[in-house]
């Protein structure tokens, strides 16, 4: 096990009073935080991946609606389900229910694609799709938990902030995990967190989190600046509050807490120059914004959202996350129809598709592609079953067999990975479960998912907790 904690013997503050290089120290303590995170991690295997992105798409996309093409539904239309179900279930379930679109064969390697998707076949062959992700919660909040930090009940770090804790940051100015608009439900703040990590390696939310969540327009990065001082008095304040920290032994029991908030202060004070210029979007071209579909009311805002991220991306934040959580109501949240499936995957998907082919399309034109993994998902996917009750139709959570797609970084194009069975409903081929999937994710940053670690409340954590195997089969 790896322990990668500073050492308890000679804080980077510390160093840095000693070596009397004042506020000019900020870039050799950047440096040094830099060597905590990365330099200690012994050599293990090639990275594929500098960068990930993670499309997450709160409420649970429906995968035998979207890309788990099951004949048997449509033949088996209105019937019971043969087998029984599972016993803790969100809520009461009918019979059968085929897709209300057709799903074709899209790309050279085949994918079964709804007939919503529009732009996405362009880039199917990008695209490799986990038809069998599994174990994971039937509830929205434990599913959020386990997708995230790979615990459905317990406050863990959130797999961005262990992202960025293995591999410390590529930019100093930026943080290393950033959250674009990211919902406060179903685990909040929790599910971006860095839990008992270092707070450094917390994600940063680019807009505030809440519901309905931060219009992508109005997103910001907020705290970085001071209303009633100049940078130069800031570069005082923080360099009074170090002398401070060096100097009063009592300060200095609770180097921890205290090196959290002031690393906080510089990276707010860092950001001052690098975050606006990062986030302004008017030296874009039209014709990028459009390819995003920026020029379109429906996917204007996600479409924003995924640019900002390729802006984050090239500039060297670890881990990304965009947040799909802010679709048209129709009687449920985000993407959770239980009724009105018909009119809510639309809706959804209408917003989503062209921004993130385009996000795809751009990546690859910029040769940024084949270092940064796109992750496509939800925390479960939905029932083939149809939800019992009034109103029009939908269908429950379901965590025992969904999809999702990875994109870029030594995964390979156009190959359909595991199988449920021939309703959707059970994986029955190369299981991936959260910790598998947590496990590859690593794998392909070059970190053994084993060996990053952090000792906690008497024992060593991971995001994988005690288990996770790596889905070998999808790499080049």
């Amino acid at each position: 096990m790896i322990d990668l904690r500073p050492s308890a013997s000679l804080t980077r503050r510390d160093a840095l009073h000693r070596i009397g290089l004042g506020f000019g120290g900020l870039a050799l303590n950047t440096l040094l935080r830099e060597q905590v995170g990365a330099a200690q991690l012994p050599a293990q295997f090639p990275a594929r991946a500098k960068r990930v992105i993670f499309l997450f798409m709160h409420g649970g996309p429906s995968h035998v609606d979207l890309f788990d093409y099951k004949p048997r539904l449509a033949k088996d239309n209105g019937k019971p389900l043969p087998f029984p179900e599972r016993k803790v279930q969100f809520a009461k379930r009918g019979n059968l229910l085929k897709p209300p679109w057709e799903l074709r064969q899209v790309g050279q390697g085949g994918h079964w694609m709804s007939e919503l998707w529009q732009h996405l076949p362009k880039v199917a062959d990008e695209l490799c799709m986990l038809h069998s992700v599994c174990e994971t919660n039937v509830s929205h909040g434990g599913a959020c938990m386990k997708i995230h930090t790979g615990d459905e009940a317990l406050l863990r770090p959130s797999m961005g902030a262990w992202v960025s804790y293995g591999l410390g940051t590529e930019n100093n100015n930026l943080p290393g995990f950033v959250t674009i608009c990211p919902t406060s439900l179903h685990g909040g703040a929790n599910n971006f967190g860095p839990a008992f990590l270092p707070a450094e390696h917390g994600g940063v939310p680019l807009g505030t989190p809440g519901y309905p969540n931060t219009p992508a327009k109005d997103a910001r990065f907020h705290y970085m600046t001071h209303a009633r001082r100049n940078r130069r008095q800031q570069a005082l304040q923080l360099e009074f509050l170090r002398r401070m920290h060096a100097s009063e032994p009592a300060a200095r029991e609770l180097t921890s807490e205290l090196e959290d908030r002031m690393r906080s202060f510089e990276l707010a004070f860092r950001m001052q120059m690098a975050a606006p210029e990062a986030t302004d979007l008017s030296g874009e071209s039209e014709a990028t914004k459009k390819l995003y579909g920026m020029d379109d009311p429906r996917t204007e805002n996600f479409g924003r959202e995924c640019l900002l991220a390729r802006r984050l991306a090239e500039r060297g934040v670890r881990f990304i996350q965009v947040s799909h959580a802010h679709s048209l109501k129709f009687n449920n949240e985000q993407w959770d129809q239980h009724t009105h499936l018909e009119q809510g995957h639309a809706a959804n998907v209408g917003q989503i598709d062209k921004p993130i082919t385009g996000l795809i399309q751009d990546l690859k034109a910029r040769g940024l592609l084949e270092d940064t993994l796109v992750l496509w998902g939800g925390e479960f996917g939905r029932t083939p079953t149809t939800q019992e009750g009034n109103g029009p139709i939908g269908r429950d959570h379901h965590p025992d067999g969904f999809t999702m797609w990875m994109a870029g970084a030594g995964v390979k194009g156009g190959l359909r990975y595991g199988k449920t069975d021939e309703f959707g409903y059970h994986a029955i081929e190369d299981r991936c479960t959260i910790h598998d999937l947590h496990a590859t994710i690593l794998h392909l940053m070059g970190i053994d998912h084993t060996q990053l670690t952090y000792p906690h409340g008497g024992r060593d954590f991971r995001l994988t907790d005690v288990s996770g195997e790596v889905a070998t089969k999808i790499f080049t």
